[in-house]
């Protein structure tokens, strides 16, 4: 069968992968002049199943809406004339209850567990390797209320399977090496020994070039997707800035972009854009870094060791598709790093970048068919689509080979979730 995958970030290259190893002629569409130049090229290079609790909830709805008048929030809200940000924001307030809170949460963490495990599958099967390190993430906080109340979160991904450690500042110094040197300024945390650690750009770029060589998928990078070409019931085409590609299948794999796509053709596709921001920095002394990944989960800022390099992630900013930023804009994530490893790094060597995560309001990716016979989604990962890419690329390869998956599609089928 000719599949048709929209997007080459890490979940359509991910995917592309996946289809082409049961024997798919797969084709790429990609905007841009290579994989992972988008969202996938910069993000806190954390793979995370303890990051799984859904962004929806009573707390969020409270930081959230404190994120309207106060952008020093790791929630920031610009408020600009556009219905679908008011229209997402309603669902995601409908989210924000303890139920669908524990609902949502437990599928996004069984589907970032099966995730981890793909990636490695994926990883030892192809050689591929982007930096990883498998070390575990240290999830800590700052003052004795935060670690009280923060660590509830954690304690429900445990009763789920994750398995955690919660630490004093004495366990989560001889964990974090890194962190000794300050650790008075950290009550405790939350281990979690299976998370950890990559450079999602170097994953996909490889896994590109891997799918391209080894299974012949092809890639149409500079070619900017204009539309769809339907009759009846079925996709017949997609119409492309170098005329239309034909398929038998199309997968929408557009990052923020999927749900402009999507509703122009009917289709409830509520991913909406939230803006992040990164500073990777070479380590001028490594053994002032950290080791493994962490989150300061008082300062909403997350980390990771990318070989040499320190990568630090922060903020959520509603603010459409914007994605300029100014140097100011990374003041609490450098601020931050200078205070965890000091004389680790040199801050005027950060390369700053900006990007858009295609979030959903209950936190969960939109996987299967929709509307059309032959029209895929695989979409809306939101902050967390370096860990559950390859875990949602194989459920789609499944759905799409008419195969039972290997992992338990309650919820995560399109339309499924609640």
């Amino acid at each position: 069968m000719k599949v048709v995958v929209l997007g080459a970030g890490v979940v359509g290259t991910a995917a592309a992968y996946y289809l082409a190893k049961d024997g798919h002629e797969v084709t790429v569409i990609e905007r841009h002049e290579a994989a992972a130049r988008g969202t996938s090229q910069s993000n806190a290079g954390l793979v995370s199943p303890g990051d799984a609790t859904a962004w929806a909830s009573p707390a969020a709805l409270k930081t959230f809406l404190r994120g309207l008048w106060n952008h020093d929030l790791g929630i920031k809200v610009r408020l600009r004339l556009d219905p679908y940000f008011y229209a997402w924001s309603l669902r995601f307030l409908r989210e924000c209850t303890v139920a669908r809170l524990c609902a949502n949460t437990d599928i996004k963490l069984r589907l970032a567990l099966y995730s981890r495990d793909c990636i490695n599958a994926l990883s030892d099967a192809t050689g591929i390797h982007y930096d990883e390190r498998k070390r575990g993430i240290l999830y800590f906080f700052r003052s004795q209320k935060s670690f009280d109340t923060g660590t509830d979160n954690y304690r429900y991904l445990a009763d789920h399977g994750l398995p955690i450690e919660i630490v004093g500042r004495d366990r989560l110094a001889e964990l974090e090496p890194g962190l000794a040197g300050v650790k008075d300024k950290i009550t405790g945390g939350v281990y979690s020994p299976i998370d950890q650690t990559g450079d999602s750009k170097q994953f996909t770029d490889r896994l590109a070039a891997y799918a391209a060589e080894k299974l012949g998928v092809k890639f149409l990078f500079g070619t900017t997707v204009e539309g769809l070409d339907i009759e009846g019931d079925q996709v017949r085409a997609v119409m492309t800035s170098a005329g239309p590609i034909a398929g038998d299948a199309v997968v929408i794999s557009m990052g923020p972009e999927s749900g402009l796509l999507g509703r122009r053709y009917g289709i409830d596709l509520p991913v909406y854009p939230v803006k992040g921001y990164t500073a990777t920095i070479p380590l001028e002394d490594e053994s002032k870094g950290p080791t493994m990944g962490g989150a300061d989960e008082d300062r909403l800022i997350g980390y990771s060791r990318l070989g040499s390099r320190l990568r630090m992630s922060s903020t959520a900013e509603f603010t459409g598709f914007d994605r300029t930023f100014k140097p100011r804009d990374f003041k609490s994530i450098l601020e931050t790093g200078k205070d965890l490893f000091p004389g680790a790094f040199d801050e005027k060597k950060a390369v700053l970048w900006a990007g858009l995560r295609p979030m959903m309001p209950n936190s969960v990716p939109l996987i299967g068919q929709a509307k059309y016979r032959n029209l895929y989604l695989d979409t809306g990962h939101g902050h967390v689509g370096w860990t559950m890419a390859c875990g949602s690329g194989k459920f789609l390869a499944d759905i799409v080979g008419g195969r039972k998956p290997e992992i338990d599609p309650q919820g995560l089928l399109y339309g499924t979730a609640g």
